[in-house]
């Protein structure tokens, strides 16, 4: 990941008080904590997940989506709207493809190839996945103030404990993986392994050749030896592979209407939580120091 000149160095973190993540009045699924003792039933369910792994033989492997999970929105939408606006050309072809584009986005069985064709937009004329990767690299630099407040807080905390923890933590995201490393490396100061879209040159741009999504996420994630997952925290329905494999799958910032979905699908007890989404629903909890 390139640091550009003059930018400060990542603050120090204090150490992670577990109990001021604030979970506070959601209660962990007894499958994802089969050897508590019935004192802890009131536990918040992140403190629960996070208790010190000294005891295992081995660290816990936990996944985090990233989009509406630890990023506030779809940054792989903001990046290659950055992408396009950047030249006046990219953007008048956008606007002509735009009608018969849009309705392909909004139509769920056209909506890979929608955005595919704002992807190609995005990067005709690159010829390298390098190429897109120093250009994620300069959008993330010029954008950081832009991009700080849409990472979440309390997923910052979360993930942050986890890997204070020992655990091993890995994001597996819809975008390319470069923009996830970039964005929690420059702006959150946390460098952690990245599974995601694999992109490279087709049709004079450089597009998706692997789309990590949905079942093809649990493929990629098990290709690159996470296998066994304890933990996984996602919004998206699409996503149930991943939650359905986990040992304590935790659900955030999930869209309203899937809520009952998710209650239906999961184990009983799952935790379905607020990290910060404004449009998003769970149940509300506060940042690290709320009262």
């Amino acid at each position: 990941m390139f640091a550009p000149p003059g930018v400060e160095p990542a603050p120090s973190r204090p150490p992670v008080d577990l109990s001021a993540i604030a979970i506070a009045a959601v209660k962990a699924p007894a499958s994802a904590t089969p050897d508590a003792a019935a004192g802890d039933a009131d536990t918040p369910v992140v403190a629960r997940l996070l208790k010190d792994t000294a005891a295992n033989e081995a660290a816990r492997t936990v996944v985090f989506d990233f989009d509406h999970t630890l990023y506030d929105g779809d940054s792989g939408t903001h990046l290659f709207r950055w992408l396009i606006t950047r030249s006046a050309w990219r953007t008048a072809l956008a606007l002509l493809a735009a009608p018969l584009l849009g309705p392909m986005i909004a139509f769920l069985p056209t909506r890979r190839w929608g955005i595919s064709g704002f992807v190609w937009i995005g990067t005709v004329g690159m010829h390298s996945r390098g190429l897109l990767d120093r250009l994620i690299d300069r959008y993330v630099a010029e954008n950081a103030a832009q991009i700080r407040p849409k990472l979440l807080p309390i997923a910052l905390d979360v993930l942050h404990a986890h890997r204070v923890a020992g655990d091993n933590v890995v994001i597996a995201t819809g975008a390319p993986p470069e923009l996830a490393r970039a964005i929690l490396a420059f702006v959150a100061h946390e460098a952690v392994p990245v599974v995601g879209t694999a992109v490279g040159p087709r049709f004079g741009a450089v597009v998706a050749r692997r789309h990590c999504h949905a079942e093809e996420k649990m493929r990629m994630l098990r290709e690159r030896g996470y296998g066994a997952i304890d933990i996984a925290y996602s919004d998206s329905s699409a996503d149930l592979p991943l939650l359905k494999a986990a040992r304590a799958p935790v659900v955030v910032n999930p869209k309203p209407g899937t809520i009952a979905m998710f209650r239906r699908t999961l184990p009983p007890g799952t935790p379905v939580l607020n990290w910060g989404c404004v449009d998003r629903g769970g149940d509300p909890v506060k940042a690290s120091g709320g009262e």
